[in-house]
């Protein structure tokens, strides 16, 4: 069973990105509802992206995962295909008291996406499972 955002999310991103297809920005009105929707983490997430903060790295398996350097300076590890981020905040806001839908890692995880934005990295199959192992550890 796939994982999935709630609706006005999924559909806000989708507009977003014909949006962006269509004229390479994002016009106000969807900035004004992912504010709406996200609080400070919409803006906090845009900066992350305007940084270039986000990686996908990919193995010739076919695995991928993304890396997102926080602002903070820390690496944290997000899995999009079940809205997963390694961070403090998505452990305590998203998943124990259910506070927020992402966290502001995550969520620029999927505006990079919507943007085309993301850093590109190539590793091996033992290298992908190395950073996933790594990640595990610290937690």
């Amino acid at each position: 069973m796939a994982v999935v955002l709630p609706a006005v999310v999924e559909e806000l991103l989708s507009e977003m990105a014909a949006a962006v297809q269509e004229s390479a920005r994002i016009p106000d009105e969807y900035l004004l509802s992912l504010k709406f929707l996200f609080g400070s983490s919409a803006t906090q997430a845009l900066d992350l992206v305007d940084r270039q903060s986000i990686t996908l790295i990919s193995s010739p398996s076919g695995r991928h995962v993304y890396q997102v350097l926080g602002s903070s300076g820390k690496t944290y590890t997000c899995l999009a295909s079940c809205h997963y981020c390694s961070c403090p905040a998505f452990a305590f806001s998203v998943l124990r008291k259910s506070d927020s839908i992402l966290c502001k890692h995550l969520l620029a995880v999927y505006l990079s996406q919507v943007m085309r934005t993301c850093q590109q990295l190539s590793v091996s199959d033992k290298q992908l499972t190395d950073i996933l192992m790594e990640k595990k550890q610290e937690a």
